[in-house]
């Protein structure tokens, strides 16, 4: 083995790693009540129940499109990983009611920087389900897409991908 195959293959086998965006119980993106997630329409990924009220960047990289209404976020990282973070089902409809937006379109963003606030409890209390879908757009680009699932804290690694 070379010197760069030392020094770069350790970290290609490890993958490109995608970190939780908020605080929750992660399961399978088919838990989804919404056909556009559950069946990887947009691409695969993993959705959090959250039981926290902010949006993080789940890596380093830059913000493509933060919607006015602040339910959503795409971004891509630095590995050019296409991101679509999206707090709430059908929660377009809120017009920005109980959110709070702290990125815009264009932003160079680190993990873990703050992108969105949100009031969990007023959403779910006007009848909307806060679960938030994160998936991974260019899917096709990667040989594999590993989500985790199980409690997850802002930093805990969410998605793998590889080559």
């Amino acid at each position: 083995m070379g010197f760069f195959d030392k020094l770069f293959g350790k970290q290609e086998a490890a993958g490109i790693e995608i970190a939780a965006p908020l605080e929750g119980e992660a399961v399978a993106i088919q838990e989804v009540n919404d056909p556009t997630f559950s069946e990887e329409i947009l691409g695969k990924g993993v959705a959090i129940r959250p039981s926290g009220n902010e949006v993080v960047a789940p890596c380093d990289g830059t913000v493509e499109m933060m919607f006015d209404t602040g339910h959503a976020v795409s971004m891509t990282s630095t590995d050019g990983v296409e991101i679509l973070i999206h707090v709430g089902l059908e929660t377009l409809n809120l017009k920005g009611k109980h959110y709070t937006v702290h990125a815009a379109n264009g932003d160079k963003v680190t993990k873990g920087q703050p992108l969105i606030t949100f009031d969990r409890e007023a959403i779910a209390a006007e009848g909307y389900d806060t679960i938030t879908p994160i998936v991974i757009c260019n899917s096709a680009d990667f040989a594999s897409v590993e989500p985790h699932t199980g409690a997850v804290k802002p930093g805990d690694v969410l998605i793998t991908l590889k080559k």
